[in-house]
């Protein structure tokens, strides 16, 4: 009686694992694109997304609401002494950003504070952007909406 069940057992099973195979793995989805103006969770500036070399990136394009300093704001807050010299209005703070699965992996730059954490980034639909920074386990989401 064992063999039976056994000898039984052994078609279904290669049935089973060649349905397996005939349907395949499901396909990635593709990270949807990023690339635009987008303003900032705040409002107070827009952030122009873009291609830089293999990657993409991103650069304060303009601002909504003025620096403390004006529009010749510089990187006063930089850890890195050299650069805090450099003005906001067109520094780059997505960098390095490429597509992983369904979301797109890279780092972001705080002015405000001069800290860079690692970011991941994820189109919500035609019109909002879904920006996460993050600091070990910690992160901290916010929404960008589509500038016209």
């Amino acid at each position: 009686m064992m063999s039976r069940i056994t000898l039984f057992a052994q078609p279904l099973f290669a049935l089973t694992l060649l349905a397996a195979f005939a349907i395949g793995p499901a396909p990635a989805r593709a990270a949807e694109p990023v690339a635009g103006r987008w303003i900032t969770a705040e409002k107070d500036g827009v952030i122009l997304i873009a291609p830089c070399g293999k990657a993409i990136c991103g650069t304060i394009d303009r601002f909504l609401v003025p620096p403390p300093e004006g529009l010749d704001q510089r990187d006063v807050n930089n850890p890195d002494t050299r650069l805090r010299n450099r003005k906001l209005l067109g520094m780059p703070i997505l960098s390095g950003f490429t597509a992983d699965g369904d979301i797109w992996r890279g780092r972001i730059y705080d002015p405000k504070s001069g800290k860079s954490y690692r970011s991941v980034i994820r189109r919500k639909g035609a019109n909002v952007l879904e920006v996460k920074g993050c600091l070990g386990p910690f992160c901290q989401t916010q929404v960008w909406k589509k500038a016209s």
